[in-house]
C-alpha cells in the first residue's frame, strides 16, 4: 500500500477556510476548522452544516439483474426497493459478521451504491468475485459527495432547486442545481434533516462556494460528523461494527428486511444467515450493543473497559463523545448480554478510574428526519 494520502477536489477550498487536515481513510480530510468541534456541532444542530465526504465510494450495479445480485450478499430487500428509494444495508461474511455498511439507491435503470471509505477497496472486490458476469460494476471516480444538514438544509438547497423540498427522507432524484447535474439523496449521518448530493469533480468547488455562501452554512469537520451521528445513535464502521459483530449483536434488527428473515418470502441466501436467522430466533448472543450516559461529567472514550458492580469486565467501549447538545457525556458499547436492559449500572475505567454509566435508550438526541 502506499503512503501517499488522497485528496478530495475540495482539499484547496478546505485549507483556504484554515481547515485542519489529517490522515483518514487514506484521504487528507479536514477534522476541523476555526470555529472548532463543539460549535460546529452545535451549528449544523441549529442550522446547517456542509461536509465533504468525498472519500466515500460511489458505484453504479448495472445489469437486469443486479437487484437480484446484490440482495444475495445482504440481509435486505433490493429486489423491491422502489425506484428513486434508498436502503441502509450491509455486507455479511459466512459467519454472520458484517463487513461494510451501505446506502443502495435505485435510480431506475442502475443501482447507485455508496461505501465506507475505508472499506471501498475491500468492498469493490466482494462485489467483483460475487456478482454474475451480467452484471456490471462501475467506480465512480469523476464525482465528489456533499452533504448539507440540519434544520435549515431544505430551506437553503430549495433556494437553488425548488424540487427538493418535495423530498421525504430515502427519497433519491436527479436535478440540476445552480445548471449543475447531481444524484441527490434526503438522508445523512447526523440524524438531522438534510441532503447528499453527488456533484462533478470540476464542479464541486463551485457548489461548495455557493452553498457556503449562504450565512446559515458552515463548513463542519469529521470531529463535528463523529459527535453528531454517535448522539443520534448512529454506527460507525470499524468501531461500532466489524466483522467480528453480527447485525443482531449490534441492535440492527431494524435493518434486516422482513422477507429475508426465516419465514420471509426471500428467506436467507446471504452469507451467514444461519448464524443471523437463528441469532434471531433463539435471542442467543453473548453481547449486545446499547447506549451508556455517564453519571459524571467526564467523556467516556472508545476503548475504555466497562465492569459491573463487583469488578468483573462486562464489556468495552466503542464509540463516546463528550454529547455537546445531550448536555450529558454518552457512549456505545457492547456488554454482556444480561446486562443490557434499560436502567442496568455499568463502570467505565477512565485512566484508572471507574465512573458510572447508565444503559440508555438510543438515540440520545431525538433523530430529525424528514418524512413528510
Amino acid at each position: 500500500m502506499s503512503d501517499q494520502l488522497y485528496k478530495t477536489a475540495l482539499y484547496d477550498i478546505h485549507v483556504a477556510a484554515g481547515a485542519k487536515m489529517v490522515p483518514f481513510a487514506g484521504y487528507e480530510m479536514p477534522v476541523q476548522y476555526p470555529l472548532g468541534v463543539k460549535k460546529e456541532h452545535l451549528h449544523t444542530r441549529n442550522a446547517a452544516g456542509l461536509f465533504d465526504v468525498s472519500h466515500m465510494g460511489q458505484l453504479r450495479l448495472k445489469g437486469q439483474n443486479a437487484a437480484a445480485a446484490l440482495e444475495a450478499l445482504v440481509p435486505v430487500d433490493i429486489i423491491d426497493l422502489p425506484s428513486q428509494k434508498q436502503r441502509y444495508a450491509f455486507f455479511t461474511n459466512d459467519d454472520g459478521g458484517i463487513m461494510d455498511d451501505l446506502m443502495v439507491a435505485n435510480f431506475g435503470d442502475h443501482l447507485f451504491v455508496v461505501v465506507n471509505a475505508a472499506c471501498k477497496e475491500q468492498d469493490i472486490a466482494h462485489l467483483a468475485a460475487n456478482l454474475p458476469a451480467d452484471v456490471e460494476i462501475e467506480v465512480i471516480e469523476d464525482r465528489s459527495l456533499l452533504a448539507l444538514q440540519g434544520p435549515q438544509a431544505a430551506d437553503v438547497l430549495s433556494r437553488l432547486q425548488s424540487s427538493v423540498a418535495n423530498m421525504l427522507f430515502m427519497d433519491t432524484a436527479v436535478v440540476e442545481i445552480n445548471g449543475i447535474e447531481c444524484y441527490v439523496s434526503r438522508s445523512g449521518y447526523t440524524g438531522e434533516d438534510g441532503y447528499e448530493i453527488s456533484v462533478p469533480n470540476d464542479k464541486a468547488a463551485e457548489l461548495a462556494e455557493t452553498l457556503t455562501s449562504f450565512e446559515e452554512v458552515e463548513w463542519i469537520g469529521l470531529g463535528a460528523r463523529d459527535s453528531l451521528r454517535l448522539e443520534c445513535g448512529l454506527c460507525l464502521y470499524g468501531h461500532d461494527l466489524d466483522t467480528t459483530t453480527t447485525p443482531v449483536e449490534a441492535s440492527l434488527l431494524w435493518a434486516i428486511s422482513k422477507n429475508r428473515r426465516a419465514d420471509g418470502e426471500r428467506a436467507a441466501g446471504f452469507p451467514g444467515a444461519d448464524v443471523i436467522l437463528k441469532q434471531i430466533e433463539t435471542k442467543d448472543v453473548n453481547r449486545k450493543r446499547v447506549g451508556l450516559v455517564g453519571q459524571t461529567k467526564a467523556p467516556v472514550r472508545e476503548g475504555c473497559k466497562l465492569y459491573d458492580a463487583n469488578d468483573n469486565e462486562i464489556g468495552i467501549v466503542t464509540s463516546g463523545t463528550a454529547g455537546p447538545t445531550a448536555g450529558k457525556p454518552v457512549s456505545m458499547a457492547y456488554v454482556r448480554t444480561d446486562l443490557a436492559s434499560l436502567g442496568t449500572e455499568v463502570f467505565a475505567d477512565v485512566r484508572g478510574k471507574k465512573l458510572p454509566m447508565t444503559v440508555e435508550k438510543m438515540p440520545f438526541v431525538p433523530q430529525r428526519y424528514y418524512r413528510g
